[in-house]
């Protein structure tokens, strides 16, 4: 496989949609609900859909930032990468969608960039390469997406309303 293929698989992954459900379709089938279902933990489950989407937001800025910023400082962990409320204040939620959004692209483009160095270790950190980071970025999202379906599950939210994206 040449590296432009490369680059173009790690942005199929990064959008995810393959082995599971994407970002997209969730967070439509969650909109599609009642806004205070954001904010409510299901029973037996340990986040709401806000902490969810927050917590992808702020990994996702955290990956990003470290890729490509050397002066980038990470949250503390593990209460930087978490919102200090269960649902969100008006306005947030759309915010925070569209804030992912924004970096997902951005990753995206920084992938694709044929500039930087997919297997280069970056000059700081510890050996990481913009190729793990993408990796881990696909790999962090899928699984708390996968989060999101099952509190939209208990939430009474998925699957979504026939013709939802």
């Amino acid at each position: 496989m040449n590296e432009q293929a490369l680059r173009e698989r790690l942005v199929d992954f990064l959008d995810g949609e393959h082995a599971h459900v994407g970002f997209e379709r969730v967070i439509a089938a969650i909109e599609a609900g009642p806004a205070e279902l954001r904010g409510r933990r299901p029973a037996g489950f340990s986040h709401s859909p806000w902490e969810l989407l927050e917590h992808l937001r702020i990994a996702q800025k955290d990956i990003l930032e470290f890729s490509r910023d050397p002066d980038w400082v990470s949250p503390a962990w593990p209460e930087g990468y978490w919102p200090g409320e269960a649902a969100p204040a008006p306005g947030a939620w759309e915010a925070s969608v569209e804030t992912f959004r924004n970096d997902l692209e951005a990753m995206k483009e920084l992938v694709c960039d044929p500039e930087r160095d997919l297997f280069e270790a970056f000059p700081w950190g510890d050996g990481q390469t913009l190729l793990r980071e993408a990796m881990l970025l696909a790999d962090h999202n899928a699984y708390h997406v996968g989060q999101l379906v099952d509190v939209a599950r208990l939430s009474g939210t998925w699957p979504p309303p026939a013709g939802a994206s």
